[in-house]
């Protein structure tokens, strides 16, 4: 079985953005939240989607309810505490189940998305709705708005609420035609930066504002780890920099192919800092050495990793099947 991560998911919708812009039309990207999702699912209607849609029964669907009803919850606060009170609805927090059903719950949306022929890439509570805007079409984002209006009708009969406030709009690809792209009431919603599962996102998609925040953040985790490298044995203390800073580096970093030499080295010189911080070696020193020595792959290399990793899983049914459909294995024929 394929892992579903939110760095899968916005390789897909990267690569589909960049098929539209490079057809020449331009795309817009709608990024939904909804406000307390998980905890405003109806128990029954949940229920109800794990019967009619997925097909869920018998003695598997009674361990569902049991495992969703009977629950109270409490609010407590140093000695003192609450009664008790019935949990009515949403799926208990931090289990493992949850982003599971809720995405369950959400399924009747896909239909809605589909009806209007919409893409979007659905992660738990984060919803991305992208559509390609045609250059001779004027109107091609009247069936976006039609979409969103009957998006808001589903939520608000399913006691789901749309996050306004976080409700985020772009444009790729420049403008149609001589005319700036007419958004109509998704205008007011429209950012020179948003922010993806985690990836800050612009509008030519250079990622430069992405690399400025993981390099400024993971300076300043380097600053703090200095402080305590005396106090630390070595063998903790690189175990404690992949977790402030190469998680860091590495997160999404698939993303980053084609991006600029410059940003590629901004994010090197991070990997540098960490290699000469975890050594205690001068800055001076050939860092090449130092990485080997090390077996810490160089930033370049772990980028092109990452997306090789992600073809091999793709080829070998190992990835989600969203990926796995955009590549096919080409079979040469010879000619006699």
């Amino acid at each position: 079985m394929g892992v579903f991560s939110t760095e899968s998911a916005l390789l897909r919708v990267f690569n589909d953005i960049f098929v539209f812009t490079d057809s020449g039309d331009c795309a817009v990207l709608l990024l939904l939240d909804l406000t307390a999702a998980f905890d405003t699912v109806d128990h029954e209607n949940l229920i109800s989607r794990l019967e009619q849609w997925v097909g869920i029964g018998g003695i598997a669907l009674k361990w569902f309810r049991s495992f969703l009803t009977d629950r109270t919850f409490c609010i407590s606060l140093a000695d003192s505490k609450s009664t008790s009170a019935p949990f009515l609805c949403g799926v208990p927090q931090g289990s493992i189940l949850a982003p599971l059903l809720f995405s369950l719950y959400l399924l009747p949306l896909s239909s809605i998305l589909r009806k209007h022929g919409i893409s979007f890439h659905c992660y738990a509570d984060d919803c991305q709705i992208y559509v390609p805007l045609k250059k001779k079409d004027k109107c091609s984002i009247e069936p976006l708005l039609k979409c969103l209006e009957d998006i808001k009708a589903w939520l608000a009969g399913n006691f789901l609420k749309l996050n306004e406030d976080k409700t985020e709009v772009m444009v790729f690809g420049g403008t149609t035609g001589t005319q700036p792209v007419d958004l109509g009431s998704l205008a007011q919603y429209t950012k020179p930066i948003i922010t993806n599962l985690g990836v800050k996102m612009d509008p030519d998609l250079k990622l430069d504002t992405q690399i400025k925040a993981v390099v400024k953040s993971s300076f300043f985790h380097l600053r703090q780890l200095a402080k305590i490298k005396s106090v630390v044995p070595k063998t903790q203390f690189e175990t404690v920099i992949h977790a402030f800073v190469t998680t860091r580096l590495d997160y999404c970093n698939s993303l980053y192919t084609g991006v600029s030499g410059f940003s590629l080295a901004r994010l090197q010189s991070v990997q540098n800092a960490a290699a000469w911080l975890l050594t205690g070696t001068c800055k001076y020193e050939h860092i090449s050495p130092i990485l080997v020595s090390l077996h810490w792959l160089p930033i370049y290399f772990r980028i092109h990793f990452k997306i090789l990793l992600f073809t091999f899983k793709s080829l070998n049914g190992l990835a989600p099947p969203y990926l796995s459909e955009l590549l096919h294995t080409y079979k040469p024929t010879r000619s006699l």
